[in-house]
């Protein structure tokens, strides 16, 4: 049993984490895109909703379709850096990827965590342990190729130890990005390696003044514009009927975004608490 335990490369592991990987013995699911029909369908979806993000979508829907082509077990987003304005969608976008491919997605703000531990998680013998996002979204959801978002990349700093040794964000996700170094990557908290070449990486940011050329070079860098305010209404008329509001709303928001000076910079977060205001007011009855 003893060398049954060594062979398994597991044998360092407590009885808690091995009851955490325990789940990944009869192996986890890949979702794939099974025809170039339906790669068509989810492309022309998403670009209904959202055709200022036209760049974004073109990029999945090639993807997908090279990914029925040659036979994949599993469709991945080659990791793809989606910059431009804020307000445009680009998380909103990644959203409706997840939800047309009927795979997870994990959000990771870049302001908020600006650590790689939340990507690769931390080695034993730090004050807090536990293993990373992309790999805790495999163990809860038993799907190897989840979809994981960085929002405002640019914006994450480097952490620096003691010691002078630097747990940037940028730096923790290069072999990650990397399909090859990713399929043999070995996990800091568990110690063994996982192939981690699945998982679809979309990050977004605002600015690339602030992202390595190492960094940048790992990745399919999309450009995207501010959304016009013709788009802003069409989107706010489709949004709001998804919504359940009644046309003299929808028409009352619309008629507030046509109305704006042009010279006010508005986006889709405006539209959105725009529409959620008026589902407030009819909730309560206002008519006015």
């Amino acid at each position: 049993m003893q060398r049954r335990d060594a062979l398994s490369g597991t044998s360092h592991l407590s009885s808690d984490d091995k009851r955490k990987l325990a789940v990944l013995r009869n192996g986890v699911d890949l979702v794939e895109i099974k025809t170039e029909h339906r790669a068509d369908e989810i492309a022309a979806a998403i670009h209904e909703d959202m055709p200022w993000m036209a760049p974004a979508t073109d990029f999945l829907w090639k993807a997908m379709r090279r990914s029925v082509h040659v036979g994949e077990l599993g469709f991945r987003l080659p990791p793809v850096l989606l910059d431009g304005p804020p307000g445009i969608g680009k998380s909103m976008w990644s959203r409706q990827l997840g939800r047309h491919l009927g795979v997870p997605r994990a959000a990771i703000e870049g302001t908020a965590e600006q650590a790689s531990f939340v990507i690769n998680g931390s080695q034993k013998g730090w004050g807090t342990t536990f293993p990373g996002r992309p790999i805790q979204t495999i163990l809860q959801s038993l799907c190897a190729n989840p979809i994981i978002v960085i929002d405002e990349i640019e914006k994450a700093g480097k952490p620096t130890s003691t010691n002078g040794q630097t747990y940037g964000l940028q730096d923790g996700l290069l072999p990650l990005l990397e399909r090859s170094s990713a399929a043999t990557w070995k996990c800091p908290y568990f110690q063994i390696n996982f192939d981690m070449s699945w998982i679809s990486w979309v990050l977004t940011s605002n600015s690339l003044a602030t992202l390595s050329a190492p960094f940048l070079s790992r990745l399919e860098v999309l450009r995207l514009s501010q959304v016009s305010s013709v788009q802003l209404s069409e989107f706010a008329r489709r949004e709001g009927h998804k919504r359940g509001l009644s046309q003299p709303s929808v028409d009352a928001v619309v008629e507030a975004l046509e109305n704006v000076s042009r010279t006010d910079q508005l986006n889709l977060r405006h539209v959105i608490r725009m529409l959620e205001r008026g589902q407030v007011l009819e909730a309560a009855g206002t008519r006015h």
